[in-house]
């Protein structure tokens, strides 16, 4: 039961689909992070869904890169973006890592803040209208968000936190830890195994983006901010899913798809 509890507080927390009203509890967060995943599987169905759409409809390459960009954002509401936004205003400002983590709790967008998101959706349109629309295309774009949500659930589980007494660390001390890495284990491999049969090269080289992605934030977290926090992770994910988009379509123009 604490299980399902805490399958609908993470679609609660980090998606805009309804959801019953659960009670806000240790024991109902045991396995939040060990299933964010599955909030990437809904938005995974979702792109797949819209490829499927493009393909039917022969969509121009600019509307159906205008939907891989916002249906992440629609279905999660922005809230990891909202991470990114404040993550990269507090490493602009190149304080001391204090003063860089009362820049994550501001909830006033900085310059740079700004600067940072136009950057990253016009580059991630930019990469979405260069991709090759294939059968296999669907099914690779899918996995990003449930791979970013693996990878950023263990970053949450396993990684250092700056001990700020924000979000994060509530469902960092609250999991069940060995039992949740096996739970994200069980989805790394699925979506490892899934991938490779795809396509070998892309599946290597989305995988190894990803990890790169993880160890950059272990390192950087420790060094700028003392620790993990929920702004930090979301940065993680969102530069997880456009590095990995970046490696999908340099192997794309390497190898055929």
């Amino acid at each position: 039961m604490n299980l399902i509890r805490s399958v609908a507080m993470a679609f609660s927390m980090f998606s805009k689909i309804p959801m019953p009203r659960v009670e806000w509890k240790t024991s109902n967060m045991q396995y939040m992070l060990a299933v964010f995943p599955l909030v990437g599987v809904v938005i995974g169905l979702c792109l797949w869904c819209w490829c499927f759409i493009c393909s039917a409809l022969n969509l121009g390459s600019v509307l159906f890169a205008a939907g891989l960009t916002l249906i992440p954002i629609a279905v999660s509401g922005g809230i990891h973006m909202d991470g990114f936004c404040d993550t990269a205003d507090a490493l602009a400002s190149h304080a001391e890592p204090a003063k860089k983590r009362e820049i994550l709790k501001d909830p006033h967008a900085g310059a740079f803040a700004v600067i940072g998101v136009c950057a990253y959706f016009l580059l991630y349109f930019a990469l979405c209208t260069e991709l090759t629309r294939g059968v296999k295309l669907g099914f690779l774009l899918g996995l990003i968000p449930v791979i970013s949500r693996t990878v950023s659930g263990f970053a949450g589980i396993c990684f250092p936190t700056s001990h700020g007494g924000g979000s994060l660390e509530t469902f960092h001390n609250s999991a069940k830890k060995k039992t949740a890495a096996v739970i994200l284990g069980i989805f790394l491999i699925a979506c490892t195994l899934t991938l490779l049969e795809l396509n070998l090269w892309a599946g290597i080289a989305m995988l190894t983006t990803a990890a790169l992605c993880g160890t950059y934030v272990y390192f950087m977290s420790k060094k700028q901010f003392g620790g993990m926090s929920g702004d930090i992770s979301g940065y993680l994910l969102q530069i997880t899913e456009l590095s990995m988009l970046c490696a999908l379509l340099i192997i794309q123009k390497a190898v055929s798809i």
